[in-house]
């Protein structure tokens, strides 16, 4: 298992924890059959299995976080990130953006 898959996963854990959510009803939200569920969200968050990008798109809506924030790779901080500014309304998307823009 690599170092990606075990931070892909430790991302996973932390969107469940922060939904409250277990990992059977993650994965039962998510479209996976509820005798499997809890397994393979198990797998996914200790890094052993990484789910298809079909899978991801679901998951990432079920705990309302961008997609991107699960490949941020090797960066916590642009992880972070991504989850804040989708957290953030119209007004100050739009001032992040515009003080980017000036850098």
């Amino acid at each position: 298992m690599s170092e990606a898959d075990q931070r892909w996963g430790a991302r996973l854990k932390q969107a469940r924890l922060n939904a409250g959510l277990s990992q059977k009803m993650l994965g039962i939200e998510a479209g996976i059959d509820a005798f499997v569920a809890s397994t393979r969200i198990n797998r996914y968050e200790l890094g052993i299995h990484r789910p298809d990008l079909l899978t991801v798109r679901k998951l990432a809506k079920v705990l309302d976080v961008p997609v991107a924030f699960f490949f941020a790779d090797e960066d916590d901080e642009i992880a972070e990130l991504l989850l804040l500014y989708k957290k953030a309304g119209t007004p100050v998307r739009a001032e992040i953006l515009k003080m980017l823009a000036c850098l």
